[in-house]
């Protein structure tokens, strides 16, 4: 409902209790630092997906978005790791260009 309303600052302020009272739970802090991610909390959004991958490394989705928060924050060589890390578990191409890189990984 928040994110098809484009509403991310609300989105981050109630999954952020959320994730307080749960913080085991992936999937709300997935949707947090997507929430994040989309307000340009990037740092924020960073540090959620840090947390995503102690409790599951191998969660390819919160490795891409780890990558895309990090091409934005303009930190290219981790973000390559990252996104090739995501593209390796999920079975997807990944594709390095001048522009940045390219793997699509749905979330799930």
């Amino acid at each position: 409902m928040f994110f098809d309303a484009k509403e991310y600052v609300s989105a981050a302020r109630i999954l952020g209790g959320l994730v307080a009272e749960e913080p085991a739970q992936v999937a709300p802090r997935l949707l947090l630092a997507r929430a994040y991610y989309h307000s340009a909390r990037l740092r924020k959004a960073e540090d959620e997906l840090r947390a995503v991958l102690e409790l599951d490394p191998v969660e390819s989705y919160a490795r891409l978005m780890l990558g895309r928060t990090l091409e934005r924050q303009g930190k290219a060589d981790e973000a390559a790791t990252q996104l090739r890390i995501a593209a390796a578990f999920s079975g997807e191409p990944y594709a390095e260009s001048g522009q940045g890189s390219r793997v699509t990984v749905s979330p799930q």
